[in-house]
């Protein structure tokens, strides 16, 4: 991995580790549809503008089933759930749980095809829920009272992840900056409808603004352009490293910005997850150098 690539991944990682700082500042003042739908939207009209500069099309006509569903899947649903959680748990631990979401792929994989996970796999699986269990038994958070909805609800967006991973694979091959666009879009047309029923009542600040645009331009739209960047680059399989790294900024940011405690719990469960993920998904450091140093010859 040459030093530009190494960079993008740390600045992708850094980004999409600080979505969750932003969705805590934004979502008590929007609400979870509000802040969700101005997120997607932006992203859209960010996207569109790239896509304008490098003339990139979407041939919707011909592929506006395929953008419905990855932008329910991939972002309406997901973003919405985290959105919500995100009233309740820390940066932190949304961070960690959206880690498990190649667990969640792999093991919704083997359940629809009817295939047995390997061994590996399943030792993985098991240190995923272990890291889990870990995080929410020992978090003071989980005493409150939506604890264990806002938990479940996080453990939904990874799961709508892992789907969207499956969906993806098996869908008909259009170009990923095609898919992240088109997505935007569609999830934009979701979630719209859902303004009537939770508008926005207060005037939000300037700190609430800011976190907005910082998730729809950053965390979705300049995010995705770095990610795509790295799959050109890399590969797809040495790019899913990004998975293993948005833990660490999380805790990061909710330490430094939001006065988030670092527990030894908080370590412990992310260090399993993280180590379960890579085990799931037969990642190792030496795949990731051996893979690289074949795709730069």
């Amino acid at each position: 991995m040459n030093a530009a690539s190494l960079i993008r991944l740390l600045t992708l990682s850094a980004i999409w580790g600080a979505a969750f700082l932003f969705m805590r500042i934004a979502v008590p003042a929007l609400g979870p549809a509000a802040l969700v739908e101005f997120r997607v939207a932006l992203a859209a009209l960010f996207l569109l503008a790239m896509a304008l500069l490098l003339k990139k099309k979407l041939d919707i006509r011909l592929h506006w089933r395929h953008y419905l569903v990855l932008g329910l899947l991939n972002s309406a649903f997901p973003f919405l759930l985290f959105a919500f959680a995100a009233q309740t748990l820390s940066a932190s631990l949304l961070s960690i749980l959206n880690a498990t979401a190649p667990i969640w792929s792999a093991a919704i994989g083997a359940i629809w095809t009817r295939t047995l996970l390997t061994a590996k796999a399943a030792f993985g699986l098991g240190l995923g829920i272990a890291g889990v269990a870990l995080l929410v038994g020992f978090d003071k958070i989980t005493v409150l009272p939506d604890a264990g909805l806002a938990i479940a609800a996080a453990l939904g967006a990874a799961a709508s992840y892992g789907v969207s991973s499956l969906y993806v694979k098996s869908a008909q091959a259009i170009e990923p900056f095609a898919n992240a666009h088109g997505s935007m879009w569609a999830a934009t047309l979701i979630l719209a409808p859902a303004l009537l029923f939770f508008p926005v009542t207060t005037l939000p600040g300037p700190g609430v603004i800011g976190s907005v645009v910082a998730l729809g331009i950053l965390c979705s739209g300049i995010a995705y352009l770095l990610y795509f960047r790295l799959i050109v680059d890399l590969g797809a399989a040495s790019a899913l490293t990004v998975t293993f790294l948005i833990p660490l900024f999380g805790i990061l940011w909710g330490s430094l910005f939001l006065g988030e405690v670092i527990g030894w719990h908080t370590i412990a469960g992310s260090v399993i997850v993280i180590f379960g993920t890579a085990m799931v998904t037969g990642f190792s450091l030496s795949n990731l150098f051996r893979k690289t140093a074949a795709a730069h010859g």
